[in-house]
Formats: structure tokens, C-alpha cells, sequence
């Protein structure tokens, strides 16, 4: 059986730590900001952890165990 590969798409969207847990970026932070809050604004600079449930299928596209 060949090895799997990346999912290119997935390896730009998530990391995983040395711990083994998966980080994502927040979404809604690239445009329309005119009516979001400065507030809420900076909460999207800080990245986030996958869902328990979604991490399975995420370390599976990326190739990683």
C-alpha cells in the first residue's frame, strides 16, 4: 500500500504541536471589518484548537498518525 499524502489544502490551514494537538487560525477576520468591534477584531489574531470530535480526520489529512 503507498504512503498517503498531505492534504495541501489542510497542511496550509492547521499545525499540530509537540503535544499532538491541532491549532487553526479563526475565521471572519479578512474582510467587511468596518462593522466588526476593534474588540472582536483582535480576538481573531489568536489561533485555536480543533474541535475534539474534528481532530481524527485532520491528523489524517495530514499524513501524520
Amino acid at each position: 500500500m503507498p504512503k498517503m499524502k498531505t492534504h495541501k489544502g489542510a497542511a496550509k490551514r492547521f499545525r499540530v504541536t509537540k503535544n499532538g494537538k491541532v491549532v487553526r487560525g479563526k475565521a471572519f477576520k479578512s474582510h467587511i471589518l468596518t462593522k466588526k468591534s476593534p474588540k472582536r477584531i483582535r480576538g481573531f489574531r489568536h489561533d485555536t484548537l480543533v474541535s475534539e470530535a474534528d481532530v481524527p480526520m485532520v491528523k489524517k489529512k495530514l499524513a501524520r498518525g
